[in-house]
Formats: C-alpha cells, structure tokens, sequence
C-alpha cells in the first residue's frame, strides 16, 4: 500500500526541495526525515539503530499525524494502519535507483510508546537502457 503515492510524490518532492543527489544512505535517511516528513506531515522523526554496515536504521516518530483520531476495532487488531508510509517511501526511493525495505517495527495504535518504521536498503537500481540507446 502507497507504492504508486510514493512513484508519483517523489517528482513533487525534488521539485518543491530543491535538494540535490544523496551520495550514501545516511544523507538519503537525513533528508527523508528532515526534509520530506517535514513537508509532507509536519514531523521531523528521529533517525536511530543504525546497523553497523550502514545499511539500515529506523525512523522514530513521536507522533504520527495518521493516527490522529483512529482507534482500531477489535477484531481488526493486526491492521497496521499507517503502512501507507512505508509503500511511499519504498516507490519514492525506487524512482531514484534505491530499492528498500520499509517495515512497521513498533506502532503507537498497537500500545507501544512511539512509531518505529525500520528501513533497510537492498541494493542500487541500475538503469538499464535498451540495445543501441546510450
């Protein structure tokens, strides 16, 4: 869910931004958590766990504007009801060569203290330009 927002939002992202090309995971953890929760939500989440490659962190929010409102039924309990976010930012991060994995970790509707949303990147998407196009 939110895959297709994320392929679509991007391009208003680096236009409205003005933000230029990340050179390593850690700017691109930065700039989606200074820069893009910021302008899409009002938030600034904090960036923590970083793994000790560098290749995956979390995103702590605070408070997470979606859930503003929103209990869950019982008998729906399991919903992860801002996954939204996590297909954003994978089809945003896609459409700038970056295949990811985002996950909800800890969620504030479930009882726990703070939203966590785990990011890890998987590898660079190359482009691939057909025969005789260079």
């Amino acid at each position: 869910m939110g895959y297709n927002i994320g392929v679509r939002l991007i391009e208003d992202f680096l236009a409205r931004s003005n933000v230029g090309k990340c050179h390593d995971f850690r700017e691109t953890a930065d700039v989606i958590a200074k820069v893009a929760f910021k302008m899409y939500l009002g938030i600034t989440p904090s960036i923590t766990n970083w793994s000790p490659a560098g290749d995956e962190f979390s995103l702590i929010l605070e408070n997470n504007p979606l859930v503003d409102f929103v209990e869950l039924p019982d008998n729906h309990s399991s919903l992860i009801y801002s996954n939204l976010l996590c297909g954003v930012l994978r089809g945003a991060l896609e459409m700038v060569q970056m295949a990811v994995e985002a996950k909800f970790i800890q969620d504030t509707l479930k009882g726990d203290g703070v939203t966590e949303i785990r990011m890890r990147f998987i590898r660079r998407i190359e482009d691939n330009l057909p025969a005789g196009e260079e």
